[in-house]
């Protein structure tokens, strides 16, 4: 499970998380089209760290089920106000814990796996709980790529407890766990004008 200071902060945060307005709009709207491009109606989805629901509530109706699960309540109290599809559940659970009703389709981690307290293992549950075939579609901010002055600023904050602990991943290590996991890469790209933060779909091959 969660530790419980990652949960206190999130819980802490959250009003102001969701009333933060997306930085970039164009480069959001870009990667949700990517992401329903790849969605079929008869999938099953799910989604980890969906904080407060509305990339989930954007993308559900595009499929049969999206199961949508976060570790912070408040984040889910958030979530479940919202105006939401009929197909869309909102499921507290963290992201070691977060798979039951599984095999699915596709399970979408955006601005996750650099919070997980184990990526290889995250990692290794997303690639079980995938159908053979399925996608794992994520977005990842890799703070070791990032230039100095913006890692002194995480620093800063993360010593002041303003921001999170991350992992301090580069987008090559990123992209070697995941095919350690036993994922194909299909696809990489940036939306937005930051390079360390990849956009990256991978699946599980047919022969699993």
């Amino acid at each position: 499970m969660a530790e419980t200071r990652h949960v206190r902060f999130w819980n802490r945060i959250a009003e102001r998380y969701a009333a933060r307005p997306v930085k970039d709009e164009a480069a959001y709207e870009a990667m949700l089209a990517d992401a329903a491009g790849r969605l079929r109606a008869t999938d099953r989805v799910l989604e980890i760290g969906c904080g407060s629901g509305s990339t989930a509530i954007r993308l559900a109706p595009r499929v049969t089920e999206w199961i949508a699960t976060d570790f912070s309540s408040e984040m889910l109290r958030i979530a479940r106000a919202k105006p939401a599809p009929e197909n869309l559940r909102f499921v507290l659970a963290d992201a070691q814990d977060a798979f039951a009703g599984g095999p699915f389709d596709a399970i979408c981690a955006f601005q996750v796996l650099h919070l997980v307290g184990d990526l290889p293992a995250t990692l290794a549950r997303i690639h079980t709980h995938l159908k053979p075939g399925g996608l794992m579609i994520s977005k990842t901010w890799c703070f070791a790529d990032m230039g100095f002055k913006l890692r002194s600023l995480f620093f800063v904050l993360g010593a002041l407890r303003v921001f999170p602990p991350v992992n301090k991943l580069t987008k090559v290590a990123l992209r070697e766990t995941i095919r350690d996991a036993g994922f194909e890469m299909v696809d990489e790209k940036v939306f937005g004008r930051n390079p360390a933060g990849p956009y990256i779909v991978a699946r599980k091959p047919d022969r699993s």
